[in-house]
């Protein structure tokens, strides 16, 4: 059976929803898949740092060690597991996340930002992301990582006096620390980090979707792309001003996901239609420098094979999910991300998803 030139693993941001990324990844080791790029945003870059930096073997085990170690410091994390005080007990923990940090990702300032002097670190700032830093140094390999004949990993910024996107890309130059923090300094919470004497902050402020960097970086690419997103575009009505806030988090965090890949459809339905058109340009015509860009420019094929996957809305998710970190919420994604990787693999349509076809194909099968 034929099979695509390239895996990309495509990661969006979402806190500790990121939990769900890692049990995807789980469930793609189990059918063999096996990425040769990642590109992530704010937890997505995290979560593509700790398999881009390690070697295969070794990935799943810290991936587990990191979302071991983020809900390890939540007192309600047995507690959580009782379902009828689920909700409540979530709100709880998110709140003790707020209030006391998450053992290594962050920590509340001391004196608060309020007290600090403008312009001091301090004042930038609620949260101080040094725990952060220190996990990712101890969990990833960046010599490894910045290795050529290794995973490609491109994590999204975005440019804080420009308001620009910048991806970070190994294939272009080294990745450290300091570029996967970058791409998670969702502020107010976190600080900017400054690279080369730019400051940067999260990516998901311009996009929380990092496909378009795939689909206009290789715009002739044969691919099976793996789409992980954390936010779910559909919903239903909200009863409360919790959900409220909740749904338009989610529409909010996944509007760029429907743009990129209807702006992706239009743009291959355009190109056969000029394909067609040039193909009843008399020869006459042929030599004409107009028809010969046009020519080139059609003469790009891809292959793309979209599978979307989508962590779905809880019954007992509120607003606060995105940085609720308790080892009964964490495990419960990790297992959903992994279920409906064979959920899909499971799936009469898969054979047909891993099939190169001309043009763009977009399968979930998780729906």
């Amino acid at each position: 059976m034929p099979k695509h030139d390239h895996t990309v693993l495509v990661l969006q941001g979402g806190g500790a929803l990121g939990a769900y990324q890692a049990g995807v990844y789980e469930g793609m080791t189990e059918r063999g898949i096996a990425p040769d790029w990642v590109t992530g945003v704010s937890i997505g870059a995290v979560n593509g740092a700790l398999i881009a930096g390690n070697p295969p073997e070794r990935r799943l085990e810290r991936l587990r060690e990191f979302w071991d170690l983020v809900s390890s410091g939540n007192p309600l994390a047995t507690l959580a597991d009782f379902d009828p005080l689920r909700t409540g007990l979530n709100r709880l923990s998110a709140l003790a996340a707020a209030t006391f940090g998450v053992p290594g990702f962050f920590s509340p300032r001391m004196p608060p930002p309020l007290f600090a002097p403008d312009g001091t670190p301090g004042a930038l700032s609620i949260y101080d992301t040094a725990p952060l830093r220190k996990t990712l140094e101890e969990l990833i390999d960046f010599d490894l990582l910045n290795h050529r004949q290794r995973v490609r990993l491109s994590v999204g910024a975005v440019h804080v006096t420009t308001g620009n996107s910048v991806y970070f890309d190994s294939r272009d130059h080294g990745i450290t620390v300091d570029h996967i923090m970058a791409s998670g300094s969702l502020p107010p919470g976190f600080p900017a980090i400054t690279i080369g004497g730019e400051q940067y902050w999260d990516g998901g402020i311009v996009s929380n979707s990092p496909l378009w960097y795939v689909l206009d970086d290789a715009p002739d690419i044969s691919a099976l792309i793996l789409q992980v997103d954390l936010f779910s575009a559909r919903g239903q009505l909200p009863d409360n001003l919790d959900q409220v806030q909740e749904r338009a988090k989610d529409i909010q965090y996944s509007s760029k996901t429907r743009f990129n890949t209807k702006r992706g459809q239009e743009l291959e339905n355009m190109r056969r239609a000029l394909v067609r058109l040039l193909e009843k340009i008399p020869p006459a015509l042929h030599e004409d420098p107009d028809y010969k860009m046009l020519q080139k420019l059609v003469g790009r094929k891809r292959q793309i094979t979209i599978a979307h996957l989508i962590n779905r809305r809880f019954g007992h998710s509120t607003n606060s999910k995105d940085y609720e970190f308790s080892r009964a919420t964490v495990r419960q994604l990790w297992e959903a991300g992994l279920e409906d990787v064979r959920r899909t693999c499971a799936h009469t349509d898969w054979t047909k998803a891993l099939i190169p076809a001309d043009g763009m194909q977009i399968f979930d099968l998780t729906r």
